[in-house]
């Protein structure tokens, strides 16, 4: 009898967190196509097709339902782009992969930072990650830059792979991923050449 009562509570336990988890895929597929203000809990509770009721018994309250999506998106774009940090080429494609796929909604979220404190801070958090990824990813090329210079050169490495590179050429002059790709490729081999011109 107790070993039946631990399985049902098990599968009530694993169920609570399937709920959960769709909760929070639809908090974050709603931000990336529609406002914040629009991410209501009723728009919310239908894309997950649960009710808000149930929403608000698993999270309290519409805050801590987006700061559960927001850590969760964050951790999912760590992952992703921790897969190919000792290969740059790998890693360059594979963060145009990442703007393919949600590289409009985070154009979204920049859209509305100015305005929307929850935007800002999610935008924020997306700027620490891209500066974080850009250490990891070129610290043997920072590495031999002068240490009073290394910050300036985060920053151009940081635009030279900017979300809004990929808007340029994917969204505005209508580059294939294939053609977007080779042209981080080209710009980003040409900023490490320039920082590291004066090497022996």
């Amino acid at each position: 009898m107790k070993s039946s009562r631990r399985y049902s509570m098990a599968t009530r336990s694993a169920q609570a967190e399937r709920t959960r988890q769709r909760m929070v895929d639809a908090t974050i597929g709603l931000a990336l196509t529609r406002p914040l203000a629009q991410c209501t809990l009723a728009a919310i509770a239908e894309r997950a097709d649960v009710s808000v009721q149930t929403i608000l018994r698993a999270f309290g309250t519409r805050d801590a339902l987006f700061d559960a999506a927001v850590a969760a998106a964050r951790d999912d774009v760590i992952t992703e782009r921790a897969a190919h940090i000792a290969d740059v080429d790998e890693s360059l494609a594979s963060i145009v992969d990442h703007y393919e796929r949600m590289g409009d909604g985070m154009l979204l979220l920049l859209g509305q930072e100015q305005v929307e404190p929850l935007a800002a801070e999610i935008t924020h958090a997306g700027k620490v990650v891209h500066r974080q990824w850009v250490k990891q990813l070129f610290g043997q090329e920072l590495a031999r830059v002068a240490a009073s210079e290394r910050d300036e050169a985060i920053d151009i490495l940081m635009a030279a792979t900017d979300i809004y590179a990929w808007k340029l050429w994917r969204r505005d002059a209508g580059r294939t991923v294939e053609e977007t790709v080779h042209r981080f490729r080209v710009l980003v081999a040409a900023v490490v050449g320039r920082l590291t011109m004066g090497e022996e």
